[in-house]
C-alpha cells in the first residue's frame, strides 16, 4: 500500500527536492510592481528562495530579488527573478507571509554561489 507522502520513485518529504537547500536568516530585497520590499530569507537552493514578507503576493507573480551570500570569506550579491509558487499566512493574528519563489532567471554564476553556500551549511 502506497503512503500518500510517497512520490514516484519512493522519495518522501525533503528528499523529493531536486536540489539541497540551506536554512538561512538573511536580508533580501524584493522588487515587485516597481517597489522595493525588505524581507528575510528562510531558506535557499539553486532552484529557489523562501522568504518572510509582511504582505501577500499572488501565486505566479513574477518578481526580482537581490540578496547577499557569504561563501569562503567572500561576499556575493545574488540577483535574479522568479515566480511565486507559494505564499501562505504564517499566523492568523500577524500580517506575515511565507513566500516561495522558483528562480527561473538567475545567472549560472549566481546559482554556483548558491550551491557553494548550501554545501557550506550542510551537516558534515
Amino acid at each position: 500500500m502506497a503512503n500518500s507522502d510517497t512520490q514516484p520513485g519512493g522519495k518522501r518529504g525533503a528528499e523529493r527536492r531536486r536540489y539541497p537547500r540551506a536554512d538561512s536568516d538573511l536580508p533580501i530585497t524584493i522588487l515587485l510592481d516597481g517597489k522595493h520590499y525588505e524581507a528575510r530569507v528562510r531558506d535557499v537552493s539553486r532552484a529557489g528562495v523562501c522568504f518572510y514578507l509582511e504582505r501577500s503576493i499572488p501565486l505566479m507573480t513574477v518578481l526580482a530579488l537581490d540578496f547577499p551570500l557569504k561563501v569562503g570569506g567572500k561576499s556575493h550579491r545574488v540577483r535574479g527573478s522568479g515566480a511565486v509558487v507559494r505564499c501562505e499566512k504564517i499566523s492568523p493574528t500577524l500580517q506575515h507571509y511565507e513566500c516561495a519563489v522558483f528562480l527561473h532567471d538567475a545567472s549560472e554564476t549566481d546559482r554556483e554561489v548558491i550551491d557553494a553556500y548550501v554545501t557550506s551549511r550542510l551537516p558534515a
